[in-house]
């Protein structure tokens, strides 16, 4: 069986971001697996409407890795969201989130309603990260990342499954004339 094209999408565009740090574990991770063909889109880096919306339309699912801010997801994920509409269409998304005390939790719940409305499957696991500045060390490595790992398998396999099941089900009949 081929590999899942995933696209692992940066959540925040700040300068000195966390992000980087927890974006790279779960590259990492998600390459170990063997289950993806892996992309990093980068909203940091410039690249045109088009060029967004060729990544996404060539993606088979997508893990999403946010920060929290103001109780939300950063404005700029949600400006890099928009920028595709049916290229999101029947693909689901994985969630990883850091922050706070909460982890991340009400960004990943803001998340879930934007991407129902692209008509995008939200998957139900997730991982999270509360006060995440003190839950990995020097090297970027989670301090319990042998529970970080299995939460992350568990939510990559069953990004897996809803991966594989709506590829052959948007190759068997086009999303837009079932909506």
């Amino acid at each position: 069986m081929d590999r899942l094209g995933l696209a692992l999408i940066y959540g925040s565009v700040r300068p000195g971001r966390f992000c980087d740090t927890v974006a790279a574990w779960v590259a990492e991770e998600i390459r170990s697996s063997g289950a993806f063909r892996l992309d990093l889109i980068d909203p940091a880096v410039d690249m045109s409407d088009r060029d967004f919306r060729r990544w996404i339309d060539a993606a088979d699912a997508f893990v999403v890795v946010t920060p929290e801010y103001n109780h939300s997801f950063p404005g700029p994920l949600k400006t890099a969201i928009d920028r595709a509409r049916e290229e999101w269409h029947a693909k689901p998304v994985g969630f990883v989130s850091y922050g706070g005390a909460s982890g991340g939790l009400r960004a990943i719940e803001h998340l879930r309603g934007v991407f129902a409305e692209l008509h995008a499957v939200g998957i139900r696991d997730s991982v999270s990260f509360p006060n995440a500045w003190e839950r990995f060390d020097a090297q970027g490595r989670p301090l319990d990342e042998a529970g970080c790992s299995r939460a992350l398998a568990r939510m990559l396999a069953q990004l897996g499954w809803w991966g594989r099941a709506l590829r052959a089900a948007r190759a068997a009949e086009a999303f837009g004339e079932a909506a």
